[in-house]
């Protein structure tokens, strides 16, 4: 009897600490990440990238004075010319952080400067949250 309460006791530990959904589960969510802005700002890139399950297809590092910044986008830049996918899609996420970007467009591959890699990910990930920017807030 003992045993059995210790288990499930362990049981419900594991499933309420690892089972946490992740805040954007489709990009009609991704205005929560502006709606949820202060839990992110100083923290690192990966915590907000970690809440979000849509793939991000493109983004990109921007420099301009006094900011840098990622763009990320849940289409292709093919469908971007084309016009194509769903309204929902279209949804632009800017994150500003505090330190420069490394972003150099002339070392990524070619034609594929601006598409969102998983070494993308672990390269900037450490990089501290200063802004959250949700564009084209999709129909309801």
């Amino acid at each position: 009897m003992k045993n059995t309460l210790k288990f499930f006791a362990l049981l419900f530990i594991l499933i309420n600490s690892s089972c946490k959904p992740q805040m954007v589960q489709t990009t009609k969510d991704a205005y929560l990440l502006k709606t949820n802005e202060q839990q992110f700002i100083n923290k690192p890139l990966n915590d907000l990238l970690k809440e979000i399950k849509p793939e991000i297809k493109t983004g990109y590092g921007t420099n301009e004075e006094g900011l840098q910044y990622f763009a990320f986008r849940f289409r292709t830049p093919e469908q971007w010319k084309k016009n194509e996918g769903v309204w929902e899609d279209r949804v632009a996420l800017y994150v500003y952080v505090k330190d420069p970007i490394d972003w150099q467009y002339e070392k990524r591959p070619k034609g594929k400067e601006t598409v969102w890699t998983r070494e993308d990910a672990k390269k900037y990930g450490k990089l501290i949250i200063t802004r959250i920017k949700v564009i084209n807030k999709p129909k309801e």
